[in-house]
This record gives structure tokens, sequence and C-alpha cells, in this order.
């Protein structure tokens, strides 16, 4: 009669799979922290505070919040509460959801990723013009040049690419990928098409 120590009953090697799904779980994660942090001000200045505004942006959106404007204040609430669901989104892609949750969670995840990061290149881009003198900056902008190219454009372009990184790990471990980049496709093209929409017409 053969015993069977304990040891080799209770030790258990940690199967890959499942270490992998641990350690891809931080890209989401801080898609959600991003989503989060950049939620507080949208809050904040909705009070009618411009505490860390007065600086960093245009001075017409911090009189705005300052004379609180209602429509404006309506803005600054309606985007915070998408930052939270930017949150969510984000922790929703920490782990597998049920078919339809993850094709919504990858058509989110995707569009924010693009959004981000587009509206992110886009400030870093036009500040570096801008400290070239290749275009041309209004007098009362002049001073938020810097915020915009060292601050609010690489936050952008970190919050996209955490979105990013957590949608592809998502995708990767789906069952259905085929259907899942279906709807990251349109999530991107589409939060694109909105982007640029938007700074055609002067409303981004």
């Amino acid at each position: 009669m053969s015993i069977m120590h304990s040891s080799d009953a209770t030790v258990r090697p940690v199967p890959r799979r499942a270490a992998r799904l641990r350690l891809n779980k931080w890209p989401g994660y801080t898609a959600a922290l991003w989503g989060f942090l950049f939620a507080v001000p949208s809050f904040v200045w909705a009070t009618g505070s411009t505490f860390g505004a007065q600086s960093t942006v245009s001075p017409s959106l911090v009189k705005l919040a300052r004379d609180g404007t209602p429509w404006f204040l309506t803005v600054l609430v309606v985007t915070g509460f998408l930052k939270l669901f930017g949150a969510l989104v984000g922790i929703g892609l920490t782990r597998p959801r049920g078919p339809r949750i993850s094709f919504l969670m990858v058509f989110c995840g995707a569009g924010a990723a693009t959004l981000l990061t587009w509206h992110g290149g886009l400030f870093v881009v036009h500040g570096v013009l801008a400290e070239a003198g290749a275009v041309t900056v209004e007098p009362d902008l002049a001073a938020l040049t810097d915020w915009y190219l060292y601050l609010w454009g690489p936050w952008f372009i970190a919050g996209g690419l955490a979105f990013a990184g957590a949608t592809e790990l998502y995708v990767r471990q789906g069952n259905d990928r085929r259907k899942l980049r279906l709807h990251g496709t349109v999530g991107a093209l589409g939060a694109l098409a909105l982007s640029v929409a938007s700074t055609a017409t002067g409303i981004g």
C-alpha cells in the first residue's frame, strides 16, 4: 500500500494562466484609478470652486465655473459621471464577463482609448508647435501652453494607453475574439469620429 504524503496532496503549482490573469489586471485597475482621479476636478469645479483651475484651464472656462453658469455646471457634472463610468469600465476589463457585458466593455474601452489618446495627442502637438513659434496663441492663453503640453496632454495619453492595454488584454483572454475585436473597432472609430467632429466645429 502506497502512502501519500501530505505535501503531495496540498502543494500544487499555480497554473500559468491564473498567474497571467492576475498580472494582467493592472491595466484595468490603472484605467479605473485614472477615471476616478479625473472625475474629482469635475465635481469640485461644479460646486463653483476654481481650485486648481485658475492657472491650468482656459480663463473663459474658469469664469463660467466661478459665475456658476447653469449649463456649464451641468456639463461638469455630466462629464464627472462619464469619467466615473470610465472607471467602472476599467474595473470591468479586469476579469471575464458574459458575452453582452464583454462586448459593451470592449466597445467602451476601445472608444475611451481612442478618444483620450487622440485628445491628448492634439494637446501635445499644439503645445510643441506653439513652443516652436509655428502657431500663434492668444495672449490670455499663452500661459496655459506649458500646462497643456506637459500636464493635460500626457495625462490624457496615459489614460488612453491604460484603456488600450486593458481592452487588448481582455480581448486576448476572451472566447470570441473576432466579435470582441469587431466591437472594439466600432467603438474606436465612433470615438475618433466624435473627436474629429468636435474639434472641427470648435466644441471640443
